[in-house]
């Protein structure tokens, strides 16, 4: 029997700035999670991969990141992504020190 989809949202790292970041239903990248797609279609998702895929000049490392359904928009299933959107963990600096963002 085959799994079904798992929520999705394209993420990746800025190439310039490095931050994490994550493509949004209008086609922009977003810093916040909260304004991130939510793609519940596994061949709507693999489409929205392509697309990240060919903004080289834009992102690197662009990759589908399970997620589920919140209140304030998709929030992170693994630890992995929820450390990735909260950024560095060796001191409070950047997106930790302006607006820090409760654990899942």
């Amino acid at each position: 029997m085959a799994r079904a989809f798992t929520p999705k949202v394209v993420t990746a790292n800025d190439l310039i700035e490095g931050d994490v970041i994550y493509q949004t239903a209008d086609d922009r990248w977003s810093r916040d999670l909260a304004e991130a797609e939510l793609i519940t279609d596994e061949a709507h998702a693999q489409l929205r991969l392509l697309d990240a895929a060919r903004q080289a000049s834009r992102v690197v490392g662009a990759y589908l990141a399970d997620v589920r359904p919140g209140p304030n928009g998709p929030e992170p299933v693994h630890f992995r992504e929820d450390f990735r959107r909260t950024g560095p963990s060796n001191y409070a600096h950047g997106k930790q020190e302006t607006s820090p963002q409760p654990r899942a």
